[in-house]
């Protein structure tokens, strides 16, 4: 590699590339997010019950409702009850920020807490105190975060061709991102 970075996204199952290591979303997130997609597409104020979520990404109801109950929690959804009942987005899709969902779903890439956190013999890292991988995770953390939070639900709606050349025109600001097919 010529010095910039590459990312990827890799869908679950995916193989790793002979160009390098990429980082990839967690099967939850990718779920998630697919789950969200799947209420965007429909009428605002319509209800999507978590069985028929299931059916459509081809799921266990069990599996879609503890998703949805993070979505909830994150106050990305709301549950209506009663025989029409299901779950609602809180906003439209296009107010809905791709970082917003996969912060409900998971864990950021930087975590300042985990290095003064004890390893599994109950010591603290040896470099708490200066890492220069730390910075490397928080640089990394934030161009993820950053791509994602210009993202909507909205765009999401749209062919994979469309998102594609949405995305590279996002990457396309910086300038030490490697240009290049996604997949």
């Amino acid at each position: 590699m010529d010095g910039r970075v590459q990312i990827a996204y890799l869908g679950h199952g995916a193989a790793r590339s002979s160009g390098g290591r990429f980082m990839k979303l967690t099967q939850q997130e990718e779920i998630g997010l697919r789950c969200m997609v799947q209420m965007a597409h429909m009428q605002p104020a319509t209800s999507l019950a978590i069985p028929e979520i299931a059916k459509r990404e081809a799921l266990t109801t069990a599996y879609v409702a503890k998703l949805m109950r993070q979505l909830r929690m994150a106050g990305l959804v709301t549950s209506i009850r009663g025989q029409k009942g299901g779950y609602q987005l809180t906003r439209d899709p296009e107010d809905i920020r791709v970082s917003e969902i996969l912060a409900a779903l998971g864990k950021p890439i930087y975590r300042p807490e985990l290095c003064r956190l004890p390893d599994s013999h109950g010591k603290r890292c040896v470099h708490s105190k200066d890492c220069s991988i730390r910075a490397l995770r928080w640089g990394l953390d934030q161009l993820v975060t950053g791509l994602m939070s210009q993202c909507s639900l909205s765009d999401l709606l749209a062919d994979e061709q469309a998102v594609t050349q949405q995305v590279q025109g996002h990457l396309n600001q910086v300038p030490w991102v490697m240009k290049g097919k996604s997949h």
